[in-house]
């Protein structure tokens, strides 16, 4: 039997943090399944840092479709949970289905990756206290606020928890994360 994976995003996450893992997983033999707020085609952004700007630009990026919506998930068929950034998290934290769903893949000790603003979502669930995380920059003082020790690295490995500062560095997440998954839950 294969190993599920769950990833739980929304429009406006970042196209190389949802793409990127999803095929590698797959690569891998996991069978990736996108929740989002309803069954629907997502729309993805493209984040890049181009000189004059104070932060990153934005512009529109893929479009995919989400496999089910936060309210039929059920975290006891996914091995793990994928968690992109962009600006999806900003406003999938107020989903109190997601926030149920992600809880109990922290109560399970079930292996998460986080990148870049998905922290927002995981410390939107109290399920960061006492961690050690990465995520963008920007984002440390909230990691702080949440009872988090943020560090400035491309990855930062916490026990089942993995995570990572934005998708340049996403080879670094993804090698991390798949140790972690392979000791847990083998694709097959």
């Amino acid at each position: 039997m294969t190993a599920k994976i769950l990833m739980v995003t929304g429009d406006a996450a970042e196209s190389l943090e949802v793409l990127y893992p999803y095929q590698r997983l797959r690569e891998e033999g996991y069978d990736v399944h996108i929740a989002a707020p309803t069954r629907k085609t997502l729309r993805f952004v493209i984040h890049d840092f181009e000189g004059g700007f104070d932060t990153y630009t934005e512009k529109p990026g893929y479009t995919w479709p989400a496999d089910l919506a936060f309210s039929e998930v059920d975290p006891g068929q996914y091995a793990a949970l994928v968690v992109p950034g962009g600006r999806a998290p900003e406003y999938l934290r107020n989903d109190g289905e997601l926030r149920k769903v992600v809880e109990a893949f922290f109560d399970a000790d079930k292996p998460v990756a986080q990148i870049c603003h998905g922290p927002l979502l995981t410390a939107a669930t109290d399920s960061l206290s006492g961690r050690r995380v990465t995520c963008y920059p920007a984002l440390e003082l909230d990691m702080q606020t949440a009872g988090a020790t943020f560090e400035d690295a491309e990855v930062v490995v916490d026990g089942t928890l993995v995570s990572s500062r934005a998708w340049p560095d996403q080879s670094a997440w993804m090698r991390e994360f798949l140790t972690v998954l392979r000791a847990t839950a083998p694709a097959t």
